[in-house]
């Protein structure tokens, strides 16, 4: 990867996370988590709460706001950069009438396959945007 086009990568990454966090209410800390108040530990167990509204709010406009402030991130880059096509594709996600719900349960899926270990120490937006990439990378 062209070093112009990694560090870009770097800084929308820490832009996603920035704007993820400003979109979630505080929560009560998770023992041993890198993050306490938003590790992919955390958002998983918001998103699996399904009875419980307040939580289901706060799962769906945090993972709303992981998802657009990518890719918003995503545009805001390829306009500041020359990326060829196939490298704007690449990191691109291919959401039309994708339903927050079905990103929701694709992540809680993925996250039902992590231990529970390694999902405390993993940032809420990092398992996000990869379970969002894994099921709705454009190709």
């Amino acid at each position: 990867m062209k070093p112009a086009l990694s560090a870009a990568l770097c800084a929308l990454t820490f832009g996603v996370a920035l704007s993820a966090q400003a979109q979630t209410a505080p929560q009560a800390p998770t023992p041993g988590a890198s993050d306490p108040t938003f590790s992919a530990y955390a958002l998983a167990q918001q998103c699996a709460a399904k009875s419980d509204n307040t939580a289901q709010g706060q799962c769906v406009g945090a993972v709303r706001g992981i998802v657009r402030g990518y890719q918003y991130g995503v545009l805001f880059l390829s306009q500041r950069t020359s990326l060829p096509d196939s490298e704007t594709k690449r990191v691109s996600l291919c959401l039309a009438d994708t339903p927050v719900s079905s990103i929701v349960d694709d992540f809680l899926a993925d996250a039902k396959q992590v231990n529970e270990a390694d999902l405390k120490r993993t940032p809420a937006e990092v398992a996000v945007l990869g379970s969002v990439h894994g099921h709705h990378a454009c190709t």
